[in-house]
């Protein structure tokens, strides 16, 4: 086994180590707070922001322009038009804002821009896990469809020798987890000094996953003069102690108003006893409205167990955690996106950083460790302003 894999699976196992989730008291107040204030929402500032720009006012080229507009987007959530003057201006900046808000654009326009000008930079994007790699690459691809910028994606899971060949053919931008990116680099395949431009995307994730060090690591070897890029929910005083010696003066902007979405209806679903909570999951999934349905469970057994007993009583479902192969979760979440599959059971590995459309309800099955990870996981639904609903079982 590979080192990096075995570090990132130990940080998994840790976590899936602790059983079945108990009902902790404090989560359950928290979530049941959460879910009275989302039974009359507020209209919230970011709802009612005003942009400054549209994504043709700014200072890019037209064939940047062309790419965004064949995305479908003209207008920039709140903040892309906020980060992505700063950054096209070259200062540093501190993103603070809730999941589904259209960060990964913020950066990835104004670097594509950077790049395509003057090819001999070079961007390093770190990320907490491989599907928000996948998806940051994803969207990188479309961005700079017929500039001429090279990438590499570097995770665990998937061909380490087509990534090195990535990287010595020249990649504009290193898009990779923490694991194999130090493997890459103790290998004496990446070299950090390279990198002018770096950005620490979910950066409180990588510091709930075990990755601080790393990332203090990463950050030693990087260039003194750079551009430094720092993208996160919340800040702890573990993230705290990364940005003070990551960026400098930097520009701040925060859009997150509060800890959930608008857009998502909370509810709670105490088990009866004597029913079997399996029961009553399938009498919720057999309601009108649960079109697209993303379940949560707390270990990797459990969600394999639950999936095999779903898919018995004639549901089609998909599962992903992480001992499942790279290649075959992207199969199964290309398969949930596509609505090939309409029920996708996941652990805590799925709860940052996935842009799918449409997902209506977000089921955790199993209660989450924490009020931090509840919201994570409740925000794969309601994204886009669109609505959504999430459903808690309390046992």
């Amino acid at each position: 086994m590979r080192p990096h894999f075995s570090r990132q699976r130990q940080s998994f196992r840790q976590f899936n180590r602790r059983g079945p989730a108990r009902p902790n008291g404090a989560v359950v107040a928290a979530i049941r707070q959460s879910a009275q204030k989302s039974v009359t929402p507020q209209v919230s500032p970011v709802e009612n922001y005003v942009p400054q720009h549209q994504f043709a006012d700014f200072a890019i080229s037209d064939a940047l322009k062309a790419n965004i507009l064949a995305k479908g987007y003209t207008t920039p959530t709140p903040i892309q038009d906020q980060a992505i003057p700063p950054i096209l201006a070259g200062r540093d900046l501190i993103g603070i804002a809730n999941t589904g808000t259209g960060k990964t654009a913020a950066f990835l326009v104004p670097l594509v821009e950077k790049v395509y000008r003057d090819k001999h930079q070079k961007v390093l994007i770190v990320t907490p896990t491989r599907e928000l790699a996948v998806q940051i690459t994803q969207e990188l691809r479309d961005f700079s469809r017929g500039l001429g910028i090279r990438y590499a994606l570097v995770i665990g899971g998937a061909s380490m020798w087509r990534q090195k060949q990535d990287i010595r053919d020249g990649a504009h931008f290193v898009i990779g987890t923490p694991g194999r990116l130090k493997d890459m680099i103790e290998e004496r395949i990446l070299s950090m000094g390279q990198f002018r431009t770096v950005v620490l995307d979910e950066a409180d994730r990588m510091v709930d996953i075990g990755f601080i060090n790393d990332i203090k690591y990463f950050i030693s070897l990087l260039p003194r003069e750079r551009l430094s890029l720092f993208f996160s929910a919340t800040v702890s005083g573990s993230v705290s102690e990364i940005l003070s010696a990551f960026v400098r003066n930097p520009v701040t902007v925060s859009v997150k108003t509060q800890d959930t979405a608008e857009g998502i209806e909370q509810t709670m679903v105490h088990v009866v006893p004597g029913k079997k909570k399996i029961e009553q999951l399938h009498d919720l999934l057999i309601q009108d409205g649960y079109e697209k349905v993303l379940i949560f469970g707390r270990t990797k057994w459990g969600v394999d167990k639950l999936a095999t007993e779903l898919v018995t009583r004639g549901f089609v479902v998909g599962a992903i955690h992480g001992n499942k192969r790279q290649s075959q979760r992207q199969r199964i979440l290309e398969q949930f996106k596509q609505n090939q599959i309409r029920i996708l059971l996941a652990t805590d590995v799925a709860s940052r950083g996935l842009d799918i459309e449409d997902v209506s309800h977000v089921i955790n099955y199993d209660m989450p460790a924490s009020y931090d990870d509840y919201v994570h996981r409740i925000g794969r639904t309601g994204r886009a302003n669109k609505q959504g609903k999430a459903v808690t079982f309390v046992e």
